[in-house]
């Protein structure tokens, strides 16, 4: 009988194969010249693997195990349900927009980040160019078989997929495709060929599949849901479960999210007070949509705001950590091709060979109509002390396996990064009134989230609903509205992982304050939710109980 850790490595294996740019852009050698395989089979013989090792995994008793492989064995069965949900909501058949959610646009944003940092990795790379005309044509056929089985993708998002292949087409010289590097004689000729010759004639091809077949097939906006999918219903619980790694259901947490809502608008009327002399709610709200002073000047200004922000959260750790990473965390812009589309800012994780930092990315386009009180409350998330930390951290477990450093578990990772915004406050981080309303703006939209993504994927919402509850309930400025619309229809369920992790957090946290009450230490209580790797939320709950009990010890391993 194999070992759990032997389950660990295997299943890693199988995740890895079924995103083998994941394992380069990690820096896990093995897979730089593999591309997916997008095709039915492919997702069939992947999903078959999962299901293999989840059974022998149930074949364990956990009672005989130690603590740390009683995780372990935890994150295998739930990871391997993951790919298993995964598989089964076929995303690749509908999932078309302009940002890295979609299969094709992804390889576009994640192909020029990964790290030729040897000859193997160089070759590979020019490996994948060559592939890359056979990956478009199996995700454009798994388009048309997703049409023919009546799961039809978005029109507005296949239309925004074609303008940002127009933009890449548009831009030869400005080819992220051609920006990789490498030491090797002739490379850079071979990229540059390969990119010109079979790269972008298969964009195009592509760009002409969405545009002529799949966007006059697709579904409108009265209908942009997973509730008009057939078996809608079901694909959605299997996104909200691969998400929140709770058992939640949509009613529920559509609830949780409009309480929110209602509790926030007394924290903006007090700070609001303070910031701009007024209690009134509405005035508020409506001065932080609308103040052109609240905006930015320039992408310039968005990145240095960045880096100050982090580098003081990151002088100020010590005092709330026991434990810290040992890289620094990167600032950059989002690349211009991919920034009409992009979130406001994303965290790109450190390659786990220390190949390439993690890296805080800030969209800068637009910066005249982006809100500028965010800025704080979004670096405190993406970098010190939320993803940053957090991914940096897990990958230093080196006594785990790695499948428990790199697990892929959405409300753990983000639910950490809004708790982070919650935390800067308490460890006095933020510059003053204006950065705290950002901070609670933040917290609008995350509760808007449950509200609006169960509202167009479970209760038929339409597109415009979606932006008028946004408009009428956050802060959020109208690009943003607009572009975090597209996301929540583009990838399901995601959204709600924020503040059902954050919450779920902030219990623990209490719970163990309530259990320990004087010997209550909160750099130990960051140890234990941190030195451990990410966990689904049921697993982490049991971990933290047990340490307020003192049953395990927690800290650096």
């Amino acid at each position: 009988m194999s070992t759990v850790n032997q389950l660990a490595d295997e299943l890693l294996e199988v995740m890895l194969d079924f995103f083998p740019i994941g394992a380069s852009l990690l820096g896990i050698p093995g897979r730089d010249d593999r591309m997916r395989d997008y095709t039915e089979a492919g997702d069939t013989a992947i999903k078959e693997r999962a299901l293999a090792i989840a059974g022998r995994a149930g074949e364990l008793d956990p009672a005989g195990l130690g603590d740390d492989d009683r995780l372990t064995l935890g994150v295998v069965v739930q990871q391997a349900q993951s790919i298993v949900d995964t598989v089964e909501v076929r995303a690749t058949e509908y999932a078309i927009t302009d940002t890295w959610t979609a299969p094709a646009a992804a390889l576009l944003v994640q192909l020029p980040m990964v790290a030729l940092s040897d000859t193997d990795r160089a070759h590979g790379y020019l490996a994948r160019l060559k592939q890359l005309p056979e990956s478009l044509a199996q995700i454009a056929q798994r388009h048309r078989d997703g049409i023919a089985a009546g799961r039809r993708p978005v029109r507005h998002l296949v239309e925004g997929a074609v303008a940002h292949l127009d933009r890449y087409l548009a831009n030869p010289d400005g080819d992220p495709l051609r920006k990789p590097a490498a030491e090797d004689d002739g490379f850079a000729a071979e990229r540059d060929r390969l990119v010109a010759e079979v790269v972008r004639p298969a964009i195009a091809a592509y760009r002409e599949v969405l545009a002529g077949e799949i966007a006059p097939a697709s579904r409108g906006l009265d209908e942009a849901g997973m509730c008009f999918l057939p078996g809608g219903d079901d694909l959605y619980a299997r996104q909200v479960r691969l998400h929140t790694t709770t058992g939640r259901t949509p009613d529920e947490l559509h609830a949780i999210g409009l309480d929110l809502i209602a509790g926030l608008r007394s924290e903006f009327a007090e700070i609001g007070a303070e910031a701009f002399g007024t209690d009134d709610t509405d005035a508020v709200m409506r001065r932080l949509r609308t103040d052109p002073a609240l905006r930015w000047r320039d992408g310039e200004e968005i990145l240095d705001a960045a880096r100050q922000t982090i580098e003081r959260a990151e002088k100020a750790a010590p005092d709330w950590f026991g434990t810290l990473p040992a890289q620094r965390c990167t600032v950059a812009a989002v690349p211009a091709d991919e920034a009409p589309g992009a979130p406001a800012a994303y965290y790109l994780a450190p390659a786990v060979d220390g190949s390439r930092p993690g890296i805080y990315f800030a969209n800068t386009s637009q910066p005249g109509g982006r809100d500028r009180t965010l800025s704080e409350a979004t670096a405190f998330h993406e970098g010190v002390p939320g993803h940053h930390l957090q991914i940096s951290l897990a990958l230093e477990l080196t006594g785990l396996p790695l499948l428990r450093r790199i697990g892929m578990f959405t409300a753990y990772g983000e639910g950490w990064g809004l708790y982070a915004e919650r935390l800067a406050d308490e460890m006095g981080l933020y510059s003053g009134p204006l950065a705290r309303l950002g901070m609670l703006a933040t917290d609008s939209m995350r509760a808007a989230r449950l509200v609006v993504d169960t509202g167009i994927h479970a209760k038929g919402w339409s597109r415009e609903q979606v932006v008028d509850y946004l408009r009428a309930n956050t802060v959020m400025p109208e690009v943003e509205i607009q572009s975090e619309t597209d996301r929540y229809i583009a990838d399901p369920g995601q959204a709600l992982a924020y503040m059902v992790g954050r919450l779920e957090i902030r219990r623990l946290r209490e719970d163990a304050r309530a259990a320990l009450g004087d010997r209550f230490d909160i750099r130990a209580f960051h140890d234990t939710v941190l030195t451990c790797g990410p966990l689904p939320l049921d697993i982490l709950a049991e971990r933290v109980t047990a340490w307020s009990r003192g049953l395990i010890r927690t800290g650096p391993r």
